[in-house]
């Protein structure tokens, strides 16, 4: 399977890492500095879709149900890909209007598998606005025979990614990946003053990580440092 050069750097680091640790029992040398770098740290550019622009596709799409609420799920929640694929109906709470992420679906080898999530910290509940959950609601009464176990969304990722292509066109938006519905959602978060730690705790996501990769997002508190700085040093000035 290809895997990004940005993970294949980050594979590296960690091997690299793990034979520096064992120079301590008489590792001679790093076969991962022997052999050098592999991948690069320049990953794929993160792109994302406003809320006018999301709105303007899911109304292209809602001709495909099944794909329209899937892709409501996506923007709103924040989840990823393979997290939604694996939902089914006991992941959810319509009393409380809840979502729980517990696993991740795949395709490999012409086979359905369910795994764990990415990481421990991406088992969590989400909390949905209340129009999704009124969606999801009139979603699940249109399947029938839908089981507790059952995929919510029995599609694949071929099928959402015509939906993307055919959905991203007629509403005029650029295309964007699937998973930067994701970076989406975590912009507007940040457009709504969220603080990383928040908007961590919803994504599944390092707090560090959301700083780190989204920091040209938050509004820059610079100016204001600057200026209270001043104000201090001005006062410290008065009283001298």
């Amino acid at each position: 399977m290809p895997y990004s050069r940005s993970y294949l750097k980050t594979i590296h680091n960690q091997l690299s890492a793990v034979f520096n640790h064992a120079g301590y029992y008489k590792l001679k040398e790093n076969p991962a500095a022997i052999v050098g770098n592999m991948g690069s740290e320049k990953g794929i550019q993160m792109k994302y879709w406003t809320k006018e622009q999301y709105l303007a596709f899911a109304e292209a799409i809602m001709d495909e149900p099944r794909a329209y609420y899937a892709f409501q799920v996506l923007y709103w929640c924040g989840i990823r890909e393979g997290e939604m694929l694996a939902l089914t109906s006991k992941d959810l709470d319509l009393e409380k209007g809840t979502l729980s992420v517990t696993k991740t679906f795949q395709h490999l080898n012409g086979r359905d598998i369910v795994t764990e999530p990415k990481t421990p910290k991406s088992n969590r509940v989400i909390q949905m606005p209340d129009f999704l959950t009124q969606e999801l609601r009139d979603y699940i009464r249109m399947q029938y025979d839908l089981r507790p176990n059952d995929r919510l969304f029995p599609l694949s990722k071929s099928y959402l990614y015509r939906i993307m292509d055919k959905g991203s066109a007629k509403a005029g938006v650029p295309r964007i990946r699937i998973h930067d519905l994701r970076h989406s959602h975590v912009s507007l978060l940040i457009d709504m003053g969220y603080s990383a730690v928040a908007i961590a705790e919803r994504t599944g996501h390092e707090s560090i990580d959301i700083t780190y990769r989204y920091a040209h997002l938050f509004p820059t508190v610079q100016a204001d440092m600057a200026n209270k700085l001043n104000a201090l040093m001005e006062v410290s000035a008065y009283v001298s």
